[in-house]
């Protein structure tokens, strides 16, 4: 088995494989000479035409058996995980039809992720591995980081020593239809005019490329790299005076930028995180961005310069109507009116 991570002919299945994340999965997969076998429900679009695209609902036991009777492959990636008792389920009938087991986790697992430095062994959530969930979309997102550990553990319940929990950060790039990092290159690249940079230009960003992330997935599932990482790039990877700074470049933008301060943000009334994306205060979580992926990188992850990352993300925004967005999350983004309001505030204020 060769350490390059090139496929060589070797089978991967996919759950998931349309959207964004999964969508990266099979055409990196593709391009490094992989067999692809997709599972979805077919309702997020179709995938290329060489991949063997298979269709039925996870949460289905009857779907699940008549895909572990459709093959054998050397390795899956889940990236559609999100309950412990269906992931379990999913990974009990493939643990003699599958290889490697590669698990979309997130770092949403570990509790203190605003108050401290990030690592691969820093103390996550408890849950177990056959934990149900029947509560709301909008419940369920005070419990994602805690049903992430109920999935790793069904996971290595019926891949142990043979899995990867890959505790994904910030994943960017683009088919992103998270409404996060997007929202800003739209904002800059196609709204213009003036723009609010959240509190202080030098603060640290710490982002994932969609298509590093997957190559280095892959290379995990070829090898066979077993445990659970931290996947997103170090700390210092990038600033918040970049990310606007090369978005206003690439877009061509003559948007003007007034960095606003946190405390004045707060003042205001901003919410963080989802109306002003990935902004949160520094006073009230000074450790957001600090990761430390030590075994990520040592295991082979290569990050791309941010550049690459955001121009290529403009190049397929620009192309779109406007900022994709899905069911299942509220709508991101301050309000023009309260954007204005919040401009003219700080410039009274100077």
């Amino acid at each position: 088995m060769s350490g390059d991570g090139g496929g060589d002919g070797r089978r991967l299945l996919v759950l998931g494989g349309t959207r964004f994340l999964g969508r990266h999965t099979v055409e990196v997969a593709l391009a490094e000479g992989w067999e692809v076998t997709t599972f979805t429900r077919g309702v997020s679009g179709s995938p290329p035409p060489r991949v063997r695209a298979l269709h039925g609902d996870r949460t289905d036991p009857a779907d699940l058996r008549a895909l572990a009777a459709a093959g054998e492959w050397d390795v899956v990636v889940d990236t559609s995980g999100y309950v412990p008792s269906e992931v379990g389920l999913a990974a009990s009938l493939l643990a003699d039809r599958v290889g490697h087991y590669v698990f979309v986790s997130s770092m949403s697992v570990y509790p203190d992720i605003d108050s401290t430095v990030t690592r691969d062994d820093s103390p996550t959530f408890e849950c177990g591995p056959d934990e149900e969930w029947h509560g709301t979309d909008e419940e369920f997102v005070g419990h994602y980081g805690r049903l992430k550990v109920g999935c790793e553990r069904a996971v290595e319940r019926h891949f142990p020593g043979r899995c990867t929990q890959v505790r994904a950060g910030l994943i960017v790039g683009p088919y992103d239809n998270a409404e996060r990092l997007p929202w800003h290159v739209w904002r800059i690249g196609k709204v213009g005019g003036e723009v609010i940079g959240p509190g202080d230009p030098a603060t640290g960003l710490s982002l994932i490329d969609a298509r590093d992330l997957v190559a280095w997935m892959l290379r995990c599932g070829a090898d066979g790299v077993a445990g659970a990482y931290l996947g997103t790039s170090p700390s210092g990877q990038t600033t918040w005076g970049e990310v606007f700074g090369v978005l206003r470049e690439v877009s061509g933008s003559d948007c003007v930028i007034t960095w606003v301060p946190d405390e004045v943000l707060v003042a205001e009334g901003v919410g963080r995180w989802q109306e002003l994306p990935l902004w949160v205060p520094i006073a009230e979580a000074p450790h957001t961005w600090d990761h430390d992926p030590a075994g990520a990188l040592r295991t082979g992850l290569r990050c791309r310069p941010i550049r690459d990352t955001l121009a290529d993300t403009w190049a397929w925004l620009s192309t779109l109507d406007g900022v994709p967005t899905r069911p299942d999350r509220p709508s991101a983004g301050i309000a023009p009116e309260k954007e204005r309001r919040v401009l003219a505030t700080w410039h009274a204020m100077r």
